[in-house]
Parts: C-alpha cells; structure tokens; sequence
C-alpha cells in the first residue's frame, strides 16, 4: 500500500499526540517535521525543545525549525516536496503558513481544537472554559489565506465538565483530534470527503491571552472568576495581588454564602478554607502560588504565610 507522503508542523503537547498517531499508524510518510525554535525557559533560562521535537527525535525524523516561515531556507525546502506530491498536517504550529507554501501541497489540513467556526485563532480552548461553554471541539478543516477560515473536513466534541481545565481538556482534545484525523484523513485525501463551508456570520475569535486577561476583576461573579481561573490553568495562570507581590491562582470553587464584602475581601477563614467575595457570591480558593513561592494547596497556604491573612483583608489592591 502506497503511503501519503506529507508534512507535519506543530509544537505543544497537543501537536505531539497527533503526531504520535500519525507515525503509529504506518499509513504516512513523514518527510519532514516542522515546530517553534527551541527556546529559553523558566528562571534559569534553560534551553528547551518543544514535545512534537522530542517526539521527531525519537523517531528519526527529518526536522526543522524556523523562526519565521516565510522567506527562508525551510520554506525552500518544504516546497521542493510538495513537487512530491506532499500534503501538509497541522496542529497547534503556532505560525501563518504562507499562500505559496500552501498552494505547492496537494492538500493542507489543520487539526484545531475547537468547534468551527467559533473561536478561531490561538487560544480556543482557553476561551471556551472561561466562556462557560459546555462543550468543546476539534475540527480539521483545510488551510486557506485567511486565519481558520477554511472548509471543515470532520468535526468531533466532548463536554467540558465541571472540573475540567485547560490543561485536562487539552489532553482530551488532542486524543480526539488525533482519532479524528486518523479517521478522516484517508477518505479526504482520497476524495470521499466534501469539505462544508463555514458560516461566517458565526465566527468568534480566540486570540493568545494577553497579560491584562490574566488578572482577576473581583466585581465580576464568582462563576465568571471560577471560568477565568480554570480556563488558564495551568497557563498563563490567573492572579491578584497580595501582600504587595503576585498571587496565582490555580484551582477554585464558587460557592453561595449569607457572608458579604467588597468584592476582593477575605470574608471567611479557617484552618482549611479561605473564602473571598466577588461582585456576586463568593469564591472559595483551593490552590494558589504566592510570590516567590512554589504552588500549593489552601491548606499549605493557610499554615505558612497564610497565617498573615485576616477576615476583611483585600486581594487586588
């Protein structure tokens, strides 16, 4: 049997586990893997690869990393295959893929986690949490000029439960647009497939989370808070301030209660529980980070630098 020669390019976790299904399947081959340049991380600046490398490395592929797409000498390269008869696979990339580039492959699908054509751009599952969705997605669809506009090839959903995450939901839905495009990607590539326009006076749009998006409003209800810190756990993290420094918040409960405050003030405390008023309810806290400090639950807080906090103390000031 003939294998569909193609090209992927990703770079998060999330592009590692379509990868991996890619290779396993044995129906492909790959003959090159395109991702983000290693880059410096974490307070000591170490330089790190990024999972869909790690996972290239493993298995002997041809890899490649420019900083820009356009104009260099990866691109040069990528469109003498597509002279081959490539397609294209992406998941997660993180750049454009210039029109020339995309008009050299037989084919160019991208694999993105979300239910188009709602929350097209770069942070679709963080939107849809902090949105209260219920549910979330993956469509592959096929590349066009314009950001996550094009057709739709398959569409596949999960719910988002209560206690889901960004982080949870991104190990969901990269096991579903993995299975997806598994599925899919042989009865598109052999024609069996119409890809349906989508409809856009239904777009929304997912842009990356900028640093104000990070901090909390605490007028805002307990509920919208509650969406706002799981939808950027485990990043970018929402934070208040406390004590002068930055204080993350990673998990959350929002919970009704007879006791009031200004929104940001501790209005109960235990040895267990720290509860804070919002612009409507309460949010109780269950894991935070404070400056300086590694992350931990509410009850490591409470006995250490939380012994500092007091019923009607203010977050955000």
């Amino acid at each position: 049997m003939k294998k569909t020669k193609i090209i992927f390019m990703g770079t998060p976790q999330f592009s590692q586990t379509v990868l991996k299904g890619l290779i396993d399947s044995q129906k492909y081959e790959i003959l090159a893997v395109v991702t983000q340049p290693d880059r410096k991380v974490g307070r000591k600046q170490e330089l790190r690869q990024t999972p869909v490398k790690e996972l290239a490395l493993q298995a002997g592929l041809k890899i490649l990393q420019p900083e820009k797409l356009s104009g260099s000498p990866e691109m040069e390269e990528l469109m003498a295959f597509g002279s081959q008869g490539a397609g294209i696979v992406t998941a997660a990339f993180g750049q454009f893929l210039p029109g020339k580039l995309l008009d050299a492959m037989s084919f160019a699908v991208n694999v993105h986690a979300s239910l188009l054509p709602k929350y097209r751009g770069g942070a679709p599952i963080h939107y849809a949490i902090m949105n209260g969705e219920k549910e979330a997605g993956v469509t592959i669809m096929e590349m066009v000029r314009k950001m996550d506009a094009g057709d739709m090839v398959a569409k596949a959903s999960i719910p988002i439960l209560e206690e889901d995450n960004v982080g949870t939901m991104f190990e969901k839905l990269a096991l579903v647009g993995r299975d997806l495009l598994l599925e899919t990607l042989p009865l598109y590539v052999a024609g069996e497939i119409k890809p349906q326009a989508q409809d856009e006076s239904q777009a929304t749009f997912s842009p990356n989370i900028s640093p104000e998006e990070e901090k909390i409003d605490w007028t805002k209800s307990n509920r919208q808070i509650f969406n706002q810190i799981r939808g950027m756990n485990p990043f970018p993290v929402a934070h208040t301030t406390w004590n002068e420094g930055r204080f993350k918040i990673y998990d959350s409960r929002s919970v009704n209660t007879d006791k009031h405050g200004h929104p940001g003030e501790i209005i109960d405390k235990t040895k267990k529980t720290l509860l804070v008023a919002t612009g409507s309810g309460a949010l109780e806290l269950l894991e935070v980070q404070p400056a300086g400090k590694p992350k931990m639950d509410i009850v490591s807080f409470l006995n250490g630098l939380g012994q500092k906090v007091s019923i009607g103390d203010q977050f955000g000031k």
